[in-house]
């Protein structure tokens, strides 16, 4: 019996086994797992997807939606950015994009208790490719040119993100009984990177993401999370609505308020954690599903669409918080992924 993730006074295991059901509703026969059924699909929302139907008990279908991906490589190692019912709508390769199936794959792995072998050969090809994308100063460029070069642009969640990717991956390799030296060397750049030298990244401080993903993925710890965490509060939490996707925006987002509390129970601020999801549970729809946003300034639901990534955020929030299944520790322990591979 699985035992599912449930926050006392804001989620029960029926609400987020609803929220689950509600996520698996939208894949399709042959595991392509889009925002909705008939919308878009990006790999990294997917994998997101993919994880919260782990979370919630259906190993089965998360692995098909990972196989989906993984079947539709390409060749450098990344992914399309965008399909739309199972064709390519934007070719471009995001690295962001391809590392997030080591985090996937490795979630899977330790929820399941797998050897981690499934997609070990999709995830090598994935972060070789993180690695060539990797610029001199550590940071790692977005995107792939069309010829093939990356991109001179980082950003600073990509990024944020790629360091748990490449953690992950490194988890991995220990895990199938291999040595990647050279994630180990690009891991430990791009963490200077994001710790040591804010110019290497374009300047999108208006989002919330890039306040608080280098606390969610692991760059910044301990008194420097909580410093990050409390410098820009105010700029965008809304008390009892959630976090603002952008600062400057009178709208707020469910995916961002459930990573931000994901950040909070990583510095050790649980209760902060649980008043943020606690905060966003308007936006939940009667199927279990959630709305994406919420523009206060109107009291209008917007976009007026429910995606699975927002409702994957919930669940993985609420696994983060409960601690109720292995792959928590992915998103609340930093020192987990930290510590130094063989």
């Amino acid at each position: 019996m699985t035992l599912l993730p449930e926050v006392p006074g804001v989620l029960g295991a029926d609400d987020v086994a609803a929220t689950v059901a509600a996520i698996a509703a939208e894949q399709a026969a042959d595991g392509m797992l889009p925002w909705w059924r008939g919308g878009a699909l990006d790999a990294w929302d997917s994998v997101e997807a993919a994880m919260a139907l782990t979370a919630g008990g259906r190993v089965d279908e998360a692995a098909a939606a990972l196989d989906w991906l993984a079947r539709r490589q390409l060749p450098s190692g990344g992914f399309p950015a965008e399909w739309r019912d199972g064709a390519v709508t934007a070719p471009g390769v995001e690295a962001n994009h391809a590392g997030y199936l080591a985090v996937g794959a490795l979630h899977h792995a330790l929820v399941t208790g797998s050897s981690g072998t499934r997609w070990w050969g999709a995830v090598t090809r994935a972060l070789d490719l993180v690695c060539r994308m990797q610029l001199t100063s550590g940071a790692v460029g977005w995107a792939l040119r069309p010829d093939g070069t990356p991109d001179t642009t980082a950003l600073l969640t990509g990024c944020s993100s790629l360091l748990q990717a490449l953690r992950c991956g490194l988890a991995l390799a220990d895990r199938v009984g291999e040595a990647r030296p050279l994630w180990t060397a690009a891991a430990t750049r791009l963490q200077a990177a994001l710790t040591d030298d804010p110019g290497a990244f374009a300047d999108r401080s208006r989002f919330s993401m890039d306040w608080y993903y280098p606390v969610l993925g692991g760059a910044l710890t301990g008194a420097a999370a909580e410093d990050r965490l409390a410098a820009s509060w105010d700029a965008f939490v809304v008390p009892g609505l959630g976090v603002r996707c952008v600062a400057d925006r009178p709208w707020v987002t469910g995916a961002e308020t459930c990573e931000l509390a994901m950040a909070l129970a990583a510095a050790g601020q649980a209760d902060a954690a649980t008043e943020q999801l606690a905060a966003m549970q308007h936006l939940r729809h009667e199927d279990g599903g959630y709305w994406t946003g919420y523009v206060f300034a109107d009291d209008a639901v917007w976009p007026v669409e429910r995606t699975t990534w927002t409702a994957a955020a919930v669940v993985l929030a609420a696994d983060a918080l409960s601690g109720a299944t292995p792959g928590a520790a992915l998103f609340t322990d930093p020192a987990f992924l930290a510590a130094e591979p063989r």
